[in-house]
């Protein structure tokens, strides 16, 4: 039984469906209802990583954490919603905020089950979910997913000076500026517990009891469906990426804990695998995955709204 209620929620086109003291379900309308190239079997349902959000500010002066890419799949046919849970806390209680909403989603449209997206933190969460009710879920895809530890979060958590100061940072002025902008400021918080799930020790203590999908190598291919889920996984090995993007410095500085070996700046490549590996070197950082911030990027490297767009084809020609 999942610890949170499912929310009484009214469908609002275009806007946020919850109640503004938890969670937030964001559906993007399809507004091209001839196209069909992203049409998938099932809605898809987005998930954010650490720090994340559905949409800080409003529709018209506000920044998606899936910037553009919801949008363009709906002008493709898909029925796509974004998800808002704890963005500091850990996976199983993000795993069961999302399973609230992936619920409310099923509601909402009558289908029988969903394609589930999430993004570094998001990657666990969704395969949580996925774990928990695997007959609600048809496919799984980690982005750049946690999957097996960060050595970021290693090095804050193995600091026992630096460790608790950071935790503290983060937990009292990063993450409830982020919720207060999100329009979610009740949302729980623990930043021990995120950098917990996040550490290598905790997501091989996860992946005990979530295995599916999981490489049994270090740098192999997982398997590609368990219990009835596709599994699929992408994600890139860029760091410096775009000079005028602020973002670049910060996975600059946080890739030194990777000691050369490749990354995207918080995730390392090895690490992001899951399921069946589409590519794990596109020429993105962390944000860039998901088309943050303002879809600056690095010069000729793979657009990311075009990713998604063709994934979602490929969830469709699938039967998902």
């Amino acid at each position: 039984m999942h610890a949170y209620k499912k929310l009484g929620l009214s469908l609002l086109a275009c806007t946020v469906l919850a109640s503004p003291q938890t969670f937030a379900v964001m559906q993007t309308q399809t507004t091209n209802t001839t196209a069909t190239y992203a049409k998938t079997k099932y809605p898809i349902v987005f998930n954010h990583g650490m720090f994340g959000f559905t949409r800080l500010g409003t529709a018209e002066f506000g920044m998606d954490y899936f910037y553009q890419i919801l949008p363009d799949l709906a002008q493709n046919g898909a029925t796509v919603f974004a998800t808002q849970v704890s963005p500091l806390n850990s996976t199983e209680l993000r795993g069961e905020q999302l399973a609230a909403q992936v619920d409310e989603v099923l509601a909402i449209t009558g289908a029988e089950k969903v394609n589930l997206i999430g993004h570094s933190h998001g990657g666990p969460t969704v395969r949580y979910v996925a774990g928990i009710m695997p007959n609600k879920v048809a496919s799984v895809t980690t982005i750049a997913g946690v999957n097996k530890g960060s050595k970021v979060a290693d090095l804050i958590t193995g600091s026992d000076q630096a460790g608790p100061i950071v935790s503290k940072i983060l937990e009292v002025i990063l993450a409830p500026v982020i919720n207060w902008a999100a329009g979610k400021p009740n949302l729980p918080t623990d930043a021990t517990a995120s950098l917990k799930s996040l550490s290598t020790q905790g997501s091989l203590a996860f992946n005990q009891r979530f295995p599916d999908g999981v490489p049994a190598s270090d740098c192999g291919q997982g398997e590609a469906i368990t219990h009835g889920v596709r599994n699929y996984s992408w994600s890139g090995s860029g760091v410096v990426t775009n000079l005028l993007d602020p973002d670049t410095i910060i996975f600059g500085l946080s890739s030194l804990a990777f000691n050369g070996a490749p990354s995207d700046g918080m995730v390392g490549q090895c690490s992001s695998h899951f399921g069946q590996v589409i590519r794990d070197d596109y020429n993105h950082n962390h944000l860039d995955e998901v088309n943050l911030m303002f879809g600056l990027r690095a010069p000729f490297s793979a657009d990311p709204v075009e990713l998604y767009r063709q994934h979602a084809n490929r969830l469709k020609l699938a039967g998902l």
